[in-house]
């Protein structure tokens, strides 16, 4: 039997999670549909968007049942990969971590929660997706499309983590975004690999009275690298970004 484990950062009930289960279940029934699969869900029990690869040291962790193979744990999404490999009766084999409600490009991975579940996996030697989804304000924020979308490439990942390993080498840990682009039920956007980008997000600060701080940034018009994530995501690509637990290849 496959075990999956989905997670993210924006918590137990955000409508990305659903739309993973929905996507990782479509590629199996493409790419794999006479596999035996067990799919559980172990994420935080609120969001934690941006947190990084922070755990909690200070006190035990608390898991709830939401539903059937669905946990909550009041801790980061490395926490809850640390609940599912070590705490419960379930070794998974292959780790999705998403959809993300907002992209993870570039410099972003190094803040974001999404990706720090998968690269935590991967320090585990699970192979590992994160998924991300870019949004505009002028753009609606649908999810029914996801499956679609994901589909080729969750199928490429099957491939590459289940049926052909590479011995003595790291797992796979893929970190996927997709565009901020209306959806065309007859054309899905182009799936491109791609390297992270390397430019940091500009920004301008404030210090007001009584001393609070404000942070402004365009995330829109950030600086970017031509041929790497963010350039081709924000021109209406799905990229894909091979990487190791540091960041490289």
């Amino acid at each position: 039997m496959l075990k999956i484990l989905l997670t993210n950062d924006d918590g137990i009930d955000a409508p990305g999670l659903q739309a993973l289960d929905q996507s990782v279940r479509h590629a199996i029934q493409v790419h794999r549909p006479n596999e035996d699969v067990e799919i559980v869900a172990v994420a935080p029990d609120r969001c934690r968007s941006e947190c990084g690869h922070s755990i909690v040291t200070t006190r035990p962790l608390n898991v709830t049942t939401v539903r059937e193979n669905w946990y909550s744990v009041d801790g980061t999404p490395v926490d809850c990969i640390r609940v599912a490999h070590y705490a419960m009766d379930f070794k998974p084999q292959l780790v999705f971590s998403g959809i993300n409600a907002g992209a993870n490009l570039g410099v972003n991975l190094m803040v974001s929660g999404t990706f720090a579940a998968a690269r935590e996996a991967s320090l585990l030697g699970i192979p590992a997706l994160a998924a991300s989804h870019y949004r505009r304000p002028d753009v609606p924020r649908t999810w029914d499309h996801t499956p679609t979308w994901l589909e080729p490439t969750i199928g490429a990942f099957f491939r590459a983590a289940v049926d052909n390993p590479s011995d003595g080498d790291p797992p796979p840990l893929w970190n996927v975004n997709l565009p901020a682009v209306i959806p065309d039920a007859d054309q899905r956007p182009d799936i491109i690999e791609c390297e992270v980008d390397r430019c940091p997000i500009d920004r301008t600060g404030t210090i007001e009275p009584g001393g609070r701080v404000r942070f402004q940034l365009d995330f829109h018009d950030r600086p970017r690298e031509q041929g790497r994530d963010v350039q081709h995501c924000f021109d209406g690509r799905i990229t894909v970004s091979k990487l190791g637990v540091h960041l490289g290849r």
